[in-house]
């Protein structure tokens, strides 16, 4: 893929496709594990919608507050609240002129600015990832088109891997060796998943 693929059509499906996971979520659910790391379904979609509206801040030129990107508390609707940040994110990533621009990510590399393309990037690899991590604590099916994980491949193999993915609170593990060969396997184990969590 050209490094001026505009990747935002990508992005933007494959929130749609992780919007409809989240929105399967219940009360219930929010004490679920999930494979990221130590954290719980509550924890892992909080961090989601803060993401969310932290890209959507780096997307309106915010490079000074890191406040932005904090987990955010998911109400009494957590599909509904993830959705809003979803749509915010999304509207910020398709404003005129954003390629062209940097994005300032305080959470990645020690903070950095970063080309808009490579940042949107980042974005889609993590709702790809996370999309995943969602149903698979639901133990629900998934569905990425392989136009998307062909696509989210490239950006996950560009996620640094090393001690950092061992800190406290790390979204990604190191990478594993893939024994799913399917698109879908192999962007999991990359960023450190098995396409057969919890087993």
């Amino acid at each position: 893929m050209s490094a001026k693929t505009d990747i935002r059509p990508f992005d933007r499906r494959a929130l749609e496709v992780t919007e409809k996971i989240v929105d399967q979520v219940e009360p219930r659910h929010l004490s679920l594990p999930t494979p990221c790391a130590d954290w719980s379904l509550r924890h892992l979609l909080a961090h989601m919608t803060g993401q969310n509206h932290g890209f959507a801040a780096a997307a309106d030129g915010e490079v000074t507050d890191a406040t932005v990107w904090a987990d955010r508390d998911l109400g009494s609707d957590p599909g509904q609240t993830f959705r809003d940040s979803s749509q915010r994110v999304t509207a910020a990533f398709a404003r005129d002129g954003v390629l062209d621009g940097e994005f300032w990510l305080p959470e990645v590399r020690g903070g950095q600015m970063f080309p808009a393309r490579t940042a949107i990037g980042f974005h889609f690899v993590d709702y790809v990832v996370h999309g995943w991590d969602v149903a698979a604590s639901l133990g629900v099916p998934i569905s990425f088109d392989d136009e998307i994980l062909e696509a989210v491949l490239p950006y996950a193999a560009e996620v640094p891997d090393g001690p950092n993915r061992l800190v406290p609170g790390a979204s990604f593990r190191p990478g594993l060796p893939a024994r799913d060969d399917s698109l879908l396997g192999r962007v999991l184990a990359t960023l450190g998943r098995s396409a057969s969590w919890p087993n």
